[in-house]
């Protein structure tokens, strides 16, 4: 099997596998959509999607930033990992985006990376889900995936994610940004992966060297 056949076979079954893959991070506003990616750096969106349900009554839009105290914003989101951190990104990335973007989040990669907090994944995240951009963000559940498979060997989600630029198609990026990491949150797990069930057993590295 060619990479192509490899990379063609290995979408059409993640498709089949995961048809209603998309974003879990609940929003209502572009801003909203940047704060839930910048809250879920080493938390679930399920925690996250919890705590902004009372946070986004507060945070719609960048101008709501100025309504409130950092310390309320840190009250809110408490539960999360990292709060105090988190905390200061939003109150700060809030305050930029309406003094330098006219309050409107940025629709390109270079600029979201200038708001406190957001790196290239986050903004990777923001330009698939809010713009349809083809560009395949590597989380912890794709850099793991894609290293069992043997898409790449590196030890670094950065590295990875440097290597996801030659590896896929733009095509095959927008394809894949949801439908990795549903597989890795949900089928090809850090701990007890289900290679029993798994379909891809005869490309993957990780299950062969069982």
């Amino acid at each position: 099997m060619t990479q192509k056949q490899k990379i063609e076979f290995f979408i059409e079954t993640l498709e089949k596998m995961f048809p209603n893959a998309r974003c879990e991070l609940d929003f209502r506003t572009p801003f909203q959509l940047l704060v839930a990616v910048i809250l879920s750096a080493q938390t679930t969106d399920k925690q996250v999607n919890k705590v902004n349900k009372k946070f986004f009554e507060l945070l719609k839009n960048p101008e709501d930033v100025a309504k409130i105290w950092l310390s309320e914003i840190e009250k809110n989101i408490k539960s999360i990992g990292l709060y105090k951190n988190k905390a200061k990104f939003i109150f700060a990335t809030g305050n930029k985006l309406v003094n330098d973007f006219d309050s409107k989040v940025p629709g390109n990669i270079t600029d979201l990376q200038k708001l406190p907090g957001v790196g290239i994944k986050t903004a990777k995240v923001v330009m698939a889900v809010l713009y349809n951009w083809p560009y395949l963000a590597v989380d912890t559940h794709v850099h793991r995936v894609l290293n069992r498979l043997g898409f790449v060997k590196t030890k670094l989600a950065e590295e990875t994610d440097k290597k996801t630029e030659k590896i896929f198609s733009d095509k095959d990026k927008s394809r894949l940004h949801h439908l990795l990491i549903f597989f890795g949150r949900y089928h090809c797990t850090a701990r007890n992966p289900k290679c029993e069930t798994c379909p891809f057993t005869q490309i993957c590295k990780f299950y062969n060297k069982k």
